[in-house]
């Protein structure tokens, strides 16, 4: 993508949303600045009209972020901090933090929405087209990846990814702490496979309203897919996505109160840097 959110804003929640959301969430954090439609360049081939209304109206939201948005990730950014400095890592406080950066995503979620409406209504029917096959590759390169592979291999790579994720923030895990990741990556089972099939339904989804995308009903369609995800959700990846959080609040509760002083050293001052780079960001002294 030509335009991408500052590196400062894709770090800023790195280890908030280890703490408060190391399920599907996280993942819609780390990639905040490429929500349906700025992902479409993955999926086809957009004409230099398509790309340059692209570009304008992520510049103009990526804008109204900064300067609406941001202000409210320092102050979530420093609850996060109250909670380590005070000892408060709790599955109560992770609720809670994780309640509030959805409504985050939420509220970036309906905002692009109208340009979503806008963009998508006036893909070509070969387009279309192309994102359904880039779709289809995409979920059959998942499958391989993440559900084809054996069990054990799956929950290797989970702890392995996690650790990687947790280490720029805790430093060096502890003997202990890294077993505390293997037993969280094995309670979690074969939750990949209803990810997959979860995604490929809401890509399914997505097809349906856009062989509808003339309609007067579009906008209402994709503001569902865009808003209200959790509406369209298989029974099986909801009850999936709960265990989810379930597992990783009290993973991330037991990695907090097994932490050593040079851990939580670490810890707070990579939050302060995270912190002061926040603060620091154009768009918000401008």
């Amino acid at each position: 993508m030509p335009v991408r959110l500052p590196k400062a804003l894709l770090v800023a929640i790195g280890f908030a949303l280890a703490l408060a959301a190391c399920s599907r969430i996280d993942l819609a954090y780390r990639n905040l600045d490429r929500l349906v439609p700025w992902s479409l360049g993955d999926y086809l081939d957009m004409n230099r009209e398509q790309k340059a209304m692209l570009d304008d109206r992520l510049r103009e939201h990526l804008a109204w972020h900064c300067k609406t948005q941001l202000p409210g990730y320092l102050d979530w950014l420093d609850r996060v901090r109250g909670m380590v400095a005070d000892d408060q890592v709790t599955d109560q406080a992770l609720q809670q933090r994780t309640h509030e950066a959805r409504e985050a995503i939420g509220r970036v979620a309906e905002a692009i929405t109208p340009s979503a409406t806008e963009l998508l209504r006036g893909m070509s029917d070969t387009q279309v087209a192309e994102m359904r096959d880039a779709f289809r590759d995409d979920i059959s390169e998942r499958q391989k990846q993440y559900v084809d592979t054996p069990l054990a291999k799956q929950i290797a790579r989970r702890t392995e990814r996690m650790e990687k994720r947790l280490t720029p923030w805790l430093g060096e895990l502890t003997p202990v702490q890294k077993q505390r990741v293997q037993a969280w990556s094995q309670a979690l089972g074969d939750q990949n496979r209803e990810w997959i099939a979860n995604r490929a339904h809401w890509q399914q989804q997505l097809l349906l309203a856009m062989n509808q995308r003339n309609d007067a009903s579009f906008e209402p369609r994709l503001a569902t897919l865009l808003q209200r995800k959790e509406s369209l959700w298989t029974p099986a990846y909801r009850a999936a996505f709960q265990n989810t959080e379930r597992q990783a609040r009290s993973l991330l509760v037991d990695l907090v109160q097994q932490s050593t002083p040079q851990q939580r050293r670490f810890l707070q001052d990579r939050l302060g840097k995270v912190r002061t780079d926040f603060s620091e960001l154009k768009c918000l002294r401008g």
